[in-house]
Order: C-alpha cells, then sequence, then structure tokens
C-alpha cells in the first residue's frame, strides 16, 4: 500500500504542469469535461521514464508483434521504425496514429515523417546516420551560453569549480557519443584548464 500510495503522490505532483502548453486533443467517447482531465509529469522527474515504459508496454508489443517490425528503437516517448519498404512504414505510421490514440497519445505530425536514414535521423538530440552521428546544432549552441554564462558566476564566486566541473563532465559524457571532437575542444579549451580530454568520458 506504500507504493501505491507513493505513486499517487508522484503522478499527483504533475497535475496542471502541461496546463499552459497542451493543446488539448478530443478522442473517441470524451465529453467537454475531458479538458480537466489531469496530464503531465514534472520537469526532470526521475520516475517519468519508468511511467514511460510501464504505459507503452503495450505499445511495444504492438509494434513487435503485430506490425512486425524487426527494426524498431524505443526511448522513453521517442521512437523508430525502420523498413525498406517505404509504403509499408506509411502504413505502420497510420496503425500507430490509430494505436496511441488507445492511450491518449498523438505523434507529433512533423517529426514523424518518413524519411530515408541517408538524410540522418534526429534522436535524443543527435541526428543518426548509417556511419557516424553529430550533435544537434541548437543543443552545442545551448551549451555554449550555458557554459560561459557559468563561467561568469564562477568568476564571482557564485559557483564553484565543482559544480562546474560536474556540468561539463556530464555535457561532455552525453555529447562524446556524436562527432564532437572539434566542437569540444573549440568549447572548453581556451578557459577550462581541467585534464577533461584526458578523462575517462571524453577519449572517444
Amino acid at each position: 500500500m506504500n507504493v501505491v500510495w507513493l505513486v499517487d503522490k508522484i503522478l499527483q505532483s504533475g497535475e496542471g504542469v502541461l496546463s499552459e502548453e497542451y493543446e488539448m486533443v478530443y478522442f473517441p467517447g470524451d465529453d467537454l469535461f475531458a479538458r480537466n482531465r489531469p496530464r503531465g509529469l514534472p520537469i526532470g522527474n526521475l520516475t517519468s521514464q519508468f511511467w514511460a515504459n510501464c504505459y507503452l508496454n503495450p505499445f511495444d508489443h504492438f509494434v513487435k508483434r503485430e506490425l512486425r517490425c524487426k527494426g524498431y528503437v524505443r526511448y522513453v516517448d521517442d521512437f523508430l521504425l525502420f523498413s525498406n519498404d517505404k509504403e509499408e512504414l506509411w502504413r505502420w505510421r497510420a496503425r500507430i496514429i490509430l494505436q496511441l490514440s488507445q492511450f491518449r497519445l498523438t505523434l507529433h505530425e512533423n517529426k514523424s515523417q518518413v524519411r530515408p536514414v541517408t538524410e540522418g535521423i534526429p534522436f535524443l538530440g543527435f541526428h543518426l546516420f548509417p556511419t557516424h552521428r553529430r550533435l544537434k546544432q541548437r543543443k552545442g549552441f545551448a551549451f555554449r551560453r550555458k557554459y560561459r554564462s557559468a563561467h561568469r558566476l564562477l568568476q564571482k564566486g557564485e559557483l564553484s569549480f565543482a559544480q562546474l566541473n560536474a556540468s561539463v563532465l556530464g555535457w561532455v559524457n552525453h555529447v562524446r557519443y556524436a562527432n564532437t571532437w572539434g566542437l569540444r575542444r573549440s568549447v572548453l579549451s581556451n578557459r577550462y584548464h581541467l585534464p577533461i580530454y584526458n578523462s575517462p568520458v571524453s577519449n572517444l
């Protein structure tokens, strides 16, 4: 019972989080009071990944067993389906839209398109190609701004060196999975006087 109580508390803490940015979608069987349904989890809630796996487990089985998609990847609410047949992908997309409506979910129309892998696939902050990965450009710009701001706080004594170090190491550990050696050197080499390039997280 304590676990159920805790689950209820965590879910309740998300009520109203998406009230301003959520564009109301009505599903079959809804009435006007559907707008009052609670939705959303607090940003950064570490249980979100767990809830996604529980909630979308039936969807995973649908993709693998009913669509029989052999190339399927999902991380939380981002997923990819692969096929050599373009028409098959469009059919899958139509069926997925119907299937997700049962979970009161919709696709991002602009992002959910059929495209060849040679063009690069945006996924989890990267552009994935058959032979390499690139960091999304806006991700690099965003960290540059964050790093400059953090460095100013460090100089003012409002941020500790350990905090700056943790932030930089966290970023490096993420972007090292793409072709970002030049970006890391450009952002960090002039000001950041730590053995960052010799650390275990940055030797790729």
